[in-house]
């Protein structure tokens, strides 16, 4: 199985003297052991919100603050690059699409960051996801799904164990609505998810095992995106 992981920055690094990089590194070679192709896309999480809130603070403007956070989401890359068999890994994060391309045919796991200004990372895993014809999507998020609210936010917001691209799309559009909610996945990666047709998996990544299980045993806690025409 040729499989996308998008690992969400504050899962992958809570803080920077907290971290789960050896337990995804692991993870991931276990993966390639047992025969999938891997490409992680890896975001900037709260170190990134801390730099740009210092550079807004310092009179930087939008496309310096996109810039910035592009760049944490590739630091944050090349750590968790490190940290992974470097036989079975590209040598360095790669910095467009057609270069991640390369690696994964090559047969090497490719680790990368965000790409370009006003696109996060979410939209560069189901980009990169389409790309490379990917079986499979798994984000790694801080939440354990897809919730019809922002399970943050409203209490009895309740999860979808499984959605249409269709339905997601609309959900999170819904929930960009809501003044102070956050969706799992931003909408413009729903919208590459529906026009893709990628099967999709969204769970709490703070066990990095969990991403295992989705993909060798297809079992999870989470909420699982089919394609529009599974349900036609």
């Amino acid at each position: 199985m040729r499989v996308v992981v998008s690992v969400g920055g504050s899962v992958l690094v809570p803080d920077p003297a907290t971290n789960r990089v050896d337990e995804y590194a692991t993870v991931i070679e276990g993966l390639v052991e047992s025969g999938h192709e891997v490409a992680v896309v890896v975001g900037g999480g709260g170190v990134a919100r801390e730099y740009i809130g210092a550079a807004r603070e310092v009179g930087a403007n939008e496309s310096e603050l996109d810039q910035l956070g592009i760049a944490v989401t590739r630091l944050n890359a090349k750590l968790l690059l490190a940290a992974i068999d470097e036989s079975i890994t590209a040598s360095v994060v790669p910095e467009n699409y057609e270069q991640a391309r390369t690696d994964v045919q090559r047969g090497d796991v490719t680790v990368m960051g965000g790409v370009v200004p006003a696109q996060t990372t979410d939209a560069v895993s189901a980009v990169l996801a389409e790309y490379v014809d990917a079986n499979r999507l798994v984000f790694a998020t801080s939440v354990p799904g897809v919730f019809t609210a922002d399970p943050n936010e409203v209490d009895d917001a309740e999860r979808h164990d499984e959605l249409t691209a269709s339905e997601l799309v609309d959900t999170v559009a819904s929930m960009e609505m809501t003044a102070g909610a956050s969706a799992p996945v931003d909408l413009l990666a729903t919208k590459v998810i529906q026009r893709a047709g990628l099967e999709t998996i969204v769970l709490d990544g703070a066990d990095p095992t969990r991403v295992t299980d989705a993909v060798e045993h297809d079992s999870f806690d989470g909420t699982r995106i089919v394609p529009d025409e599974e349900t036609a």
